[in-house]
């Protein structure tokens, strides 16, 4: 989630329709429920040309909002549609991504108080490749030590997981720290598969191998 390249018990009926689940096909766990977004936001991420990115992932936010608010006390939920937002203000780039920014924070704050565990962590995640990204004081919120905590929160609870490694690796080789970073790297291309998620799989180990290519490239 570079900030410019930069985390169904029951859908209601209008979201079963506009994935395509009969309603008998309805998933009920917190990570199924979730998980037509996460494939949607797969999908523009990598298979979409940038430029249509930010609108598409717009769409994206409503239905995200929608499926967050039919399950209010779903912390999953509200890390999704953090992520989709925080993907739209890289998409955007630039200081009118700001507010999305701040939105995104907020909600995956909310989720931390409903269950900081909810999808590995991933909210932690999230919320520090935030404060990596986004600019500091007096435009942004950004904080590079309050990013670091919030990774190392992140690898407490997922310490294997794609995601936490790859962002807290690219933190570090952004910071200078550029051994521990690949370190980090290499752990991320060796995680486990996903189910369910095989294109964003496929995706972040592409984008973990070009920075790893590019590192190598730069001598460091």
């Amino acid at each position: 989630m570079s900030f410019r390249t930069a985390i169904i018990g029951s859908l209601l009926a209008v979201t079963a329709i506009s994935f395509g689940l009969p309603a008998a096909a309805q998933p009920s766990a917190p990570d199924e429920i979730v998980l037509p977004i996460q494939r949607q936001w797969a999908e523009i991420k990598y298979r979409q040309p940038e430029k249509e990115q930010a609108r598409l992932y717009r769409d994206l936010a409503e239905q995200a909002r929608q499926l967050s608010e039919s399950h209010p006390n779903l912390a999953a939920a509200l890390v999704w549609e953090g992520i989709v937002l925080s993907s739209e203000a890289g998409a955007r780039g630039g200081l009118g991504a700001l507010s999305l920014a701040k939105e995104a924070r907020q909600l995956l704050e909310e989720s931390l108080k409903l269950n900081e565990t909810a999808l590995n962590g991933s909210a932690y995640t999230s919320l520090a490749t935030l404060y990596a990204k986004v600019p500091g004081w007096p435009l942004g919120f950004g904080d590079k030590e309050r990013a670091e905590a919030l990774f190392r929160k992140s690898l407490a609870i997922n310490p294997d997981g794609i995601d936490p490694n790859f962002f807290y690796g690219e933190y570090l080789i952004d910071a200078g720290r550029v051994p521990e970073g690949r370190q980090f790297l290499q752990k991320a291309l060796r995680a486990p598969a996903r189910p369910g998620r095989e294109l964003a799989d496929a995706g972040r180990r592409e984008e973990i191998q070009a920075l790893l290519d590019r590192i190598a490239t730069e001598g460091k």
